[in-house]
Formats: C-alpha cells, sequence, structure tokens
C-alpha cells in the first residue's frame, strides 16, 4: 500500500458561542475553508479532487445533514467531487482524516479535502414528533448544542450523566485537584496568546469575508491564576468536591477547520511537499462516563501501529476539553509534559465539536516542523467515552 500525507491545513479563527461568527452558517464556514484549501494550491485543478469528507457532531439544522456536500457546493468545486459527513462527536474531522487516508493508501484517491465544521452558537432545538395525532400533553424543546438529547429509557443511568459531571467524577478517580486543573487552564491560555503573538498561527487562519475576528475570541491574555480560582464550579458545588469551572473546561464554539490530504505522487498535482505522513491511526472505547481517559489507548494503539515507542513521540496535540480529562491523559503516557499543546490548546483556542480533530492534526503538522521533531500524536477525547489517535511523521521539504 502506498501511504497518505498531510499537504496543507487551514482553520477559521474560533469565535465563543453567541458571538463574532453566531450569524455564520456552519455550511457557509465549512465552504470557505475547503476553497481556501484550493486557492492555496494554485497548480490544482479542482477536478482533481476525488472527494471531501467532513466532520460534523450536530447536522439536525443548517449543515443540511451532509455538510460535506453542501461545502462541495457552495465552495465552487466541481459538482462531480462527492462529499460525506462523519459524526463521531468531537472527534469527527480526526475520523475523516483517518477514513480518508485509508482510501489513499488503499489506492482508491489520490487528493483528498478533510475538515470539520461546527456552529454551536446556531445548533437548533428540536421538538420530538408525538407518537399520535393531537397528544394531550406537553412537548418540551431539546437542544442540539452540546450532550445528551432524547435519552433512551434503558441506558444505564452512569452513562448519561453531563460531560461536566463525567469530568468532576475522573478528576476524583485520579486526584486532580482545582488548583492543579486552574493552573493548567493558565498554561493554555498563556500559550495560546504567545503563539499567537509570535505568528505561529498566521499562515494557517483565514479571514471571514465581513467578520472583524482575525484571532481565535477565546483567547485571553490577561488571565490570572487568582481569576481562575474566584470562578464558581458549574457541575458540582464546592462543598461537594466540584472543581470544573467556565475557565478550566473548554469553550463552546464556532468554527471550521479544513485539512488537504494525498498520496506521494499527489506531490505533482499539487506542486507543492507535503508536510506529514499519517504513520498510524487507532481508535479505542471505555465507559462512557470515563470518556476523557480513552484517548490514553487510542495514542497507545496509534503509536504501536506506527512501529515507534513513545520516546520517539516529540510532539502531542491533545485537544483540551477539560483540564482534568487532559492531565488524567498527559500523566498515564511516558512523557515530557511539555511537549503537549505548545501553541495552547481548547481551554483557550475553543473547541466547535465537529472542526477540532482537524486543528489538532493540523496544528500537529505544523509544529513538527517548526520544532524539528519526527514523530508526533494527535488525539480527542470523545462524549459517549470513545477517542481517536493520530500519528504524523514529518516530511522534509525536498
Amino acid at each position: 500500500m502506498s501511504s497518505a500525507f498531510v499537504y496543507d491545513y487551514v482553520r477559521t479563527p474560533f469565535g465563543k458561542i453567541g458571538g463574532a461568527l453566531a450569524a455564520e452558517r456552519p455550511d457557509d464556514l465549512a465552504a470557505l475553508v475547503v476553497g481556501a484549501l484550493i486557492d492555496r494550491s494554485a497548480a490544482l485543478d479542482p477536478i482533481r479532487v476525488d472527494e471531501v469528507v467532513f466532520g460534523n457532531a450536530n447536522g439536525a439544522g443548517e449543515e443540511n445533514r451532509n455538510v460535506a456536500r453542501m461545502a462541495v457546493l457552495l465552495s465552487g468545486l466541481p459538482i462531480t467531487v462527492p462529499g460525506t459527513t462523519v459524526n463521531r462527536l468531537c472527534g469527527s474531522s480526526l475520523d475523516a482524516a483517518m477514513m480518508a487516508s485509508r482510501q489513499i493508501e488503499l489506492g482508491e484517491a489520490e487528493i483528498m479535502i478533510v475538515g470539520g465544521v461546527e456552529s454551536m452558537s446556531r445548533a437548533p432545538w428540536v421538538l420530538p414528533k408525538p407518537e399520535r395525532v393531537y397528544p394531550a400533553g406537553n412537548a418540551s424543546l431539546e437542544s442540539t448544542t452540546l450532550g445528551w438529547r432524547l435519552v433512551n429509557p434503558r441506558m444505564e443511568g452512569d452513562w448519561t450523566v453531563s460531560l461536566g459531571e463525567a469530568t468532576e467524577r475522573l478528576a476524583d478517580r485520579h486526584g486532580i485537584s482545582r488548583e492543579r486543573q486552574d493552573a493548567f487552564a493558565l498554561r493554555s491560555q498563556s500559550l495560546a496568546a504567545n503563539a499567537w503573538a509570535q505568528g505561529r498561527y498566521d499562515a494557517w487562519t483565514i479571514p471571514i469575508p465581513g467578520v472583524d475576528l482575525t484571532r481565535d475570541e477565546t483567547v485571553r491574555p490577561g488571565t490570572t491564576i487568582d481569576g481562575l480560582a474566584g470562578l464558581r464550579t458549574v457541575f458540582r458545588s464546592v462543598s461537594e468536591g466540584g472543581s470544573v469551572t467556565a475557565g478550566n473546561a473548554s469553550p463552546m464554539s464556532d468554527g471550521a477547520s479544513a485539512v488537504l490530504l494525498g498520496s506521494e505522487s499527489a506531490s505533482d498535482a499539487l506542486d507543492r511537499s507535503p508536510l506529514a505522513r499519517i504513520a498510524g491511526r487507532a481508535a479505542a472505547a471505555n465507559e462512557p462516563q470515563f470518556f476523557g481517559y480513552a484517548p490514553v489507548e487510542a495514542a497507545n494503539l496509534a503509536i504501536q501501529r506506527a512501529g515507534i515507542e513513545w520516546a520517539d513521540v516529540g510532539a502531542v496535540e491533545l485537544n483540551e476539553a477539560f483540564a482534568a480529562q487532559s492531565l488524567a491523559c498527559i500523566e498515564a503516557w511516558p512523557i515530557d509534559p511539555e511537549i503537549v499543546n505548545r501553541w495552547g490548546g481548547a481551554l483557550a483556542i475553543g473547541h466547535p465539536l465537529g472542526a477540532s480533530g482537524g486543528r489538532v492534526l493540523g496544528t500537529l503538522a505544523t509544529r513538527l516542523h517548526a520544532e524539528g521533531a519526527r514523530y508526533g500524536v494527535a488525539s480527542l477525547c470523545i462524549g459517549v467515552g470513545q477517542a481517536l489517535a493520530v500519528v504524523l511523521e514529518r516530511v522534509d521539504k525536498a
């Protein structure tokens, strides 16, 4: 089999829920990043794109169920380019990259555009259909923004706790204090602010026409440990042992990301060299209420399949859904914590569910070159007890 490579990556700035991107439709955001990738590869004939695979965790609203196909049509790609949408919740766009890379390795495709999008601002409410006409009782709207909805009563009660309560339980299990969570959140904010100040994201973050947003909206350079310590807990009271706050949890966000994947021979069609080779992939699952710990096994499996060891890994991009779950995973891996998210993570940057996988994969590819590391790992935890991980190997330009 041939190998699959990362050639390019773009994303929008991530906006906070109800913020600068709240008026932007998710299908328009998806089309924007797809079109940007095409524009950045001037030598590429768009007809050469074999398929667009996009991740999206909602799909209940303006995504129109298959936002990948909407992006193809709205971006001006030839209508003969197919599009399919993947939903593995927070891991959706990394799953899209994994699926597309397999097609490339099998020789079924040469050039693929993958990525993801989410507008948590515009996620609709849904109303269940009644089982009979004109029911006598009341009906309740269910938010599709985040978490469980229309839960099957046969589900175990422990499985369907909120993401925040699940994180509280993970923090209890691993003895992760509020102080450590806040310190990790401060690190994320500081590193993200420094990365933006140093221009780390400038080449990969594209403007949105008509929107005055050039950087991630939830990065707060003035964050202090005292400010974080003063935030109230959200899911449990302090007297109940609560530790998760708005400051040490990722903010709900809007945004899109896209990654250009191709075979080795795609280099000629693109007139550019690849950034990194996809060397290993894996999915893992555990108890739904401990979803935050699932990246541990996913990354271990991906490294094993890449034929390397943790000692070979020089960079890690772990999506920071919560500080507590990030710390639990980092402590389970035999690594220097300083190689994780050196340019900040989702606690600062934001977490638009369907777009985050593309962000961590693209950031990892660029970090490998900036830092001279050979191998890196990108991973995300996923609600309902799953995780994905991808190993990249840096490719030096010819």
